[in-house]
């Protein structure tokens, strides 16, 4: 599983390249949290974790009048989400890490937003603990993270295909299934000074594959990014050819029409600074 150094460097080049593939697969979970928004009132966004800028993009599109600044420590995909932002004035973007981010006081926001962006602290109660300091009183908080793996068809149909599978790690260790106990987390946010937790479930299905061959699309979206391409290009030859024709027949499974989707499970959290 990816950690919070696999971003700035391997992992994030992928993501950076492979970018529209990613934003495709989260589709309905960014039209989940930009309905969700509709419930703060805000004028200046912080965006933690942007990727590629997705988020951040919608929601100044969307919002002409409010001020998006995205932040992301992959300095790669930081590197894209400003080029696709170049013509939103009220967009930009920098290479920073949330738990030693600083705002303006004059300009500090009142939304913090993130897809799937918070789960790789190093520390969890000290980053969202920086966010409070620096955001404006009674800032709102929404992001999303993964449920439990074992709810997660996209990670654990796929990677159980390897010869060797891997391990379960520590369930609390900086990755994408870190904050999978909502209970777990209410008490890291109202550590950090954050109150009137929520965490709703929201099951999407992630789109792999689409186009004209939407199961080798599959494949492809399987050996570059995703729960097992680290795992698949280290295997010799023989064994990664195999590995890649059952996620073959996966993706055959799992085609319906011209898409290929595969189930995933998120919690949509929202708080209020105390």
């Amino acid at each position: 599983m990816a950690n919070k150094d696999d971003w700035k460097g391997q992992v994030g080049a992928a993501w950076a390249e492979e970018w529209r593939r990613t934003d495709r697969s989260f589709g309905q979970l960014t039209e989940e949290l930009l309905g969700k928004m509709r419930g703060f009132s805000f004028s200046h966004v912080l965006d933690i974790g942007c990727g590629a800028g997705e988020l951040s993009l919608a929601t100044a599109r969307g919002r002409p009048d409010v001020t998006v600044s995205g932040i992301d420590i992959a300095p790669r995909l930081v590197a894209v989400a400003k080029e696709r932002g170049a013509h939103l004035p009220n967009a930009s973007f920098a290479v920073a890490d949330a738990s030693v981010w600083r705002s303006d006081p004059a300009d500090a926001p009142d939304l913090l937003s993130s897809r799937h962006g918070v789960m790789f602290f190093d520390n969890p109660p000290a980053a969202f603990a920086n966010l409070s300091a620096q955001s404006a009183p009674g800032a709102g908080m929404l992001f999303s993270c993964f449920r439990t793996l074992a709810e997660d068809s996209v990670f654990t149909e796929v990677t159980r295909l390897l010869p060797e599978p891997p391990e379960p790690g520590d369930p609390h260790a900086p990755g994408p299934f870190a904050f999978a106990d909502p209970s777990r987390v209410e008490g890291i946010l109202k550590e950090a000074g954050w109150s009137q937790f929520s965490a709703t479930p929201f099951d999407y299905p992630m789109i792999v594959g689409t186009g004209v061959d939407p199961v080798e699309d599959a494949v492809n979206y399987f050996s570059r990014i995703g729960p097992a391409a680290r795992l698949a290009s280290v295997l010799e030859f023989g064994a990664r050819e195999r590995f890649f024709d059952r996620v073959r027949k996966l993706a055959e499974r799992h085609l319906h029409g011209n898409i290929v989707a595969l189930p995933a499970a998120a919690w949509i959290v929202t708080a209020r600074k105390a």
